[in-house]
């Protein structure tokens, strides 16, 4: 590959800007790894060369005849990926790791459609836990998937071919599923990012289910910027998915996240694994500035107890429906005897589990009221493949321990690499919080890990821990991306902002709370003046409308467009201090939008206002007041 590129979704799209790199490179690079790494447990199947080939070629013709313009139609324009193959891809072999189950689609997954159509190249379909019944990634007839870096451990699962595709370097992002940890565990173990979202923001349609009523979809990238392109892509509501939810996005938070912390903490002895993320936590506290409090972790446990020890074993069941009777041979002797559980269980059982999560989730309520995010070691130790086959179904149980419980109180959560572990290997924390909180958490997600890149830049060992960098908080800061909010699938209202709330702004963060979604930089029509307004903190400016009888005449003035959630407009405008209001802007397009105005009153005779509008805009009279 160029070395101008790197196997990242941002990383090669700036290589095809940049015109340093094409897919049909990208192709050639990809498929030159894979025989590099010389890993075949990692793919159930792989697309033909010729046809990657053909793909590739027919994205280099489409971008030379449309330039960048390709990417706003295409934002995966030529970026390889793989797909854990209990997904959906037409005219390729659906098998979940079980060649008799195997069927052959002739539509793919709706994620993997968007995600086609979003310019990206499937590589190929890859080895999991067997219809994604597990954690470790050794329960597949393919082979049990090896460590990226320490080929004796296990890789995690149960998407484990999806987390070592992209952690070896053979694609920039993978699909995975998530029903109890199975998009995060392996995120943990190799250094990515896991992101399972919000229950039903993305559509599990074309996905063989293990838990219906629980599983997602989730995406392993290198980083949280990467993981939320893809996310971008494939949240989208589906209505032939009778779990896809328009889920209501929550805004950003003004400051530090209260941050929960489970207490009691378990490592199974793992000394390596508790010290990686005290390390962590410490890392956080110091630089970010937030305080872990302790919160009971019991009723959480008990959750997770429901999952696999409760009757909500009977969903796996009932997924499998006949093949689990007239086909028990084919299946892994470990997950036959996990979903054969479900036999212990009956309709009773099924309601009076549903009567005890109920209450747990009332405890979950109460707990995220006083904490913004829960952080959690993303897996409490990291086994050998040879234990996990001698003690399959203990060990596997332990790697849930932070996970298992996610799914089952509908919250979102994210996995980040953070502090590895004194043997090298690495190791994360995983941010969970209530559904819709995705954005918060790839806010803080991101942060997170480019403090972590920040730190890790000064540290002279890569086993030791990171010395603290002259200022990482400030170095996370300006590295971290910007985390926009996904596309709205709500009714919204367009708002022109014109001073304090710009970006850059000390009120901008009112807009980031509010949901908001930034739309463009214009102007307002001819006619308009701007005004420095007397005694307001932070200072702020008046737009006013020239009147007929006003002899100052008015000009364009610089506004920002931004999009909000109607249902949270409301308490913005209360928000509005006199003398601004919200009336009706007339854009230079001729368009008119809701928008900051002022009371004529706050900018007349004796006021203390200065006219400004001959800056054309607030940010221009502040960079005047510096020089």
């Amino acid at each position: 590959m160029p070395k101008s590129a790197s196997m990242t979704v941002k990383g090669l799209l700036d290589a095809y800007a940049d015109r340093t790199s094409t897919p049909t490179q990208t192709i050639a690079a990809a498929l030159a790894r894979i025989d590099e790494i010389d890993r075949p447990e990692v793919w159930i199947l792989r697309v033909p060369t010729e046809a990657l080939e053909a793909r590739a070629r027919a994205l280099d013709a489409q971008f030379e005849a449309q330039g960048s313009a390709i990417f706003e139609r295409m934002p995966l324009f030529g970026v390889p990926f793989a797909v854990k193959d209990n997904i959906d891809v037409a005219g390729l072999p659906t098998t979940a790791a079980c060649e008799p189950f195997s069927y052959t689609p002739g539509v793919s997954a709706f994620a993997v459609q968007r995600l086609l159509d979003a310019g990206a190249i499937l590589i190929g379909k890859t080895n999991l836990d067997q219809f994604a019944t597990g954690l470790v990634g050794t329960r597949s007839p393919y082979g049990a998937v090896r460590h990226t870096e320490s080929p004796l451990r296990v890789s995690g699962g149960s998407s484990s071919g999806s987390a070592v595709a992209v952690a070896a370097g053979c694609v920039a992002f993978s699909l995975g599923t998530d029903t109890a940890g199975s998009g995060r565990v392996p995120a943990g173990f190799n250094g990515l990012v896991g992101l399972k979202p919000s229950l039903g923001l993305v559509s599990k349609r074309g996905v063989v289910p293990a838990c219906r009523s629980l599983d997602t979809i989730s995406v392993f990238a290198h980083d949280v910027d990467d993981a939320w392109r893809v996310l971008n892509q494939i949240a989208c509501f589906d209505p032939l998915d009778g779990y896809s939810r328009k889920v209501r996005p929550r805004g950003l938070l003004r400051g530090a996240p209260r941050v929960g912390v489970p207490d009691p903490l378990e490592f199974f002895g793992d000394a390596a694994a508790s010290q990686a993320f005290a390390a962590s936590l410490d890392t956080l506290s110091t630089h970010l500035h937030v305080t872990p409090q302790p919160i009971d972790f019991a009723p959480l446990k008990a959750v997770s107890a429901l999952l696999y020890d409760g009757p909500w074993v009977a969903e796996r069941r009932a997924a499998l429906g006949a093949f689990f009777d007239s086909h028990r041979e084919a299946i892994d002797p470990t997950v036959a005897k996990v979903i054969g559980k479900a036999d212990q269980f009956n309709a009773v059982d099924l309601f009076n589990g549903h009567y005890a999560l109920a209450d747990l989730k009332r405890h979950a309520e109460t707990l995220f009221d006083s904490i913004d995010v829960l952080i959690v070691p993303t897996t409490p130790t990291h086994p050998l493949i040879a234990d996990v086959q001698a003690n399959p179904v203990e060990l596997n149980s332990q790697l849930g321990t932070y996970t298992n419980f996610v799914n089952l109180l509908d919250l979102c959560a994210l996995a980040v690499p953070c502090q590895r572990r004194r043997d090298g290997l690495p190791a994360g924390v995983t941010l969970i919080a209530p559904s819709g909180a995705d954005r918060l958490l790839a806010d803080l997600g991101a942060r997170i890990q480019a403090l972590f890149a920040a730190a890790a830049t000064n540290a002279t060992d890569p086993t030791d821990t990171p010395p603290a960098a002259k200022n990482p908080a400030a170095s996370a800061a300006k590295t971290a991306p910007t985390i926009d909010p996904l596309p709205f699938q709500e009714p919204s209202i367009t708002l022109a902002v014109v001073g304090a709330h710009l970006r850059g702004q000390p009120l901008n963060w009112q807009l980031q709370q509010a949901g908001a979604r930034f739309i463009e930089a214009t102007h307002t029509a001819a006619g308009y003046q701007l005004f420095a307004l007397a005694n307001t903190q932070p200072p702020k400016p008046g737009l006013v409308r020239v009147t007929d009888a006003s002899d100052q005449p008015g000009q364009p003035i610089a506004i920002e467009l931004w999009d909000l959630p109607l249902r949270t407009f409301g308490q913005f405008v209360a928000e509005v201090p006199a003398p601004l209001g919200i009336g009706t802007l007339q854009l230079a397009s001729g368009l008119t939008v809701k928008g900051f105005i002022c009371e004529p009153a706050a900018v007349g005779d004796g006021s203390g206002a200065v006219d400004i509008t001959s800056f054309g805009g607030w940010l221009a009279y502040l960079d005047s007041l510096q020089r």
